[in-house]
């Protein structure tokens, strides 16, 4: 068994990273498994969502410091390493669930926020982590955090690094639900099956929207929009959705 778990069932792709004995911390090796995962999900047309989860007691704690200052910067070993597994996950046009099974922190965190939904287990933990070893964020996390949680609330977290509940991260809006960790794999389950048979090209330039939403001006949105609505419009799935609307039933989104 590998460093990086594979399970493809009803056009759903779970990923689970498989380090148990580190909490699932990020190596070399899971972080390449991750980006070549995260590539071929974008080729195959057969996975329309992808859940990302760990093995074990963690989600993911961030970077394995035992694998640190072995020769190679820290600004190398982001540039390389973990800036395109980040923005693997936010430019694939399809849904990414985080199903947090544990402790999510540092490098660990950022990739959750990466995702489209977050749900975690009522015992889950969050913590930014990184000023506790004397560093600063990265990830994508200064990207991702204050628009989750607003300005301050990021400086806050980012420069105490508090350890969250389940409970406070859902009531600030770092996760979208949660559950009972024996119903965990379960609910998204569910949630993975409705977002994969839904439309699919859809959900892809809906995440394109919102990236481009966090920099651009509301006239530069309003074109977006509209270029991105023809897009959609010349979709199989548009053209189901309007007959099944027509023919008053559900629609058979095939994602294309």
């Amino acid at each position: 068994m590998g460093v990086l778990e594979k399970e493809l069932a009803g056009g759903v792709l779970t990923l689970k990273l498989n380090r148990p004995e580190s909490l699932n911390a990020l190596n070399q090796e899971l972080l390449a498994r991750l980006r070549e995962a995260f590539a071929d999900v974008a080729a195959d047309a057969a996975i329309r969502a992808v859940v990302l989860t760990g093995v074990g007691r963690g989600f993911c704690p961030g970077q394995d410091l035992n694998e640190l200052g072995r020769g190679e910067s820290l600004a190398e070993t982001l540039r390389s390493r973990y800036n395109p597994v980040i923005r693997a996950i936010l430019e694939l046009d399809k849904p990414v669930i985080a199903a947090i099974n544990g402790v999510a922190a540092g490098a660990g965190l950022s990739l959750a926020l990466a995702c489209d939904v977050r749900v975690a287990a009522a015992e889950a933990l969050f913590i930014t982590a990184f000023t506790r070893i004397g560093l600063v964020a990265d990830s994508g996390m200064s990207f991702l955090l204050p628009r989750v949680v607003g300005w301050g609330k990021a400086f806050e977290l980012l420069a105490l690094s508090p350890s969250l509940t389940a409970d406070q991260a859902l009531h600030l809006g770092i996760v979208n639900r949660v559950v009972p960790g024996e119903r965990l794999l379960g609910e998204v389950r569910l949630l993975a099956e409705e977002l994969a048979c839904g439309p699919t090209k859809a959900y892809g330039l809906i995440k394109r929207e919102l990236r481009k939403s966090v920099t651009a001006t509301l006239e530069d949105v309003l074109e977006y929009e509209a270029w991105l609505q023809e897009l959609a419009s010349r979709t199989e799935d548009y053209q189901e959705g309007l007959r099944a609307f027509r023919e008053k039933r559900q629609p058979a989104f095939s994602g294309q």
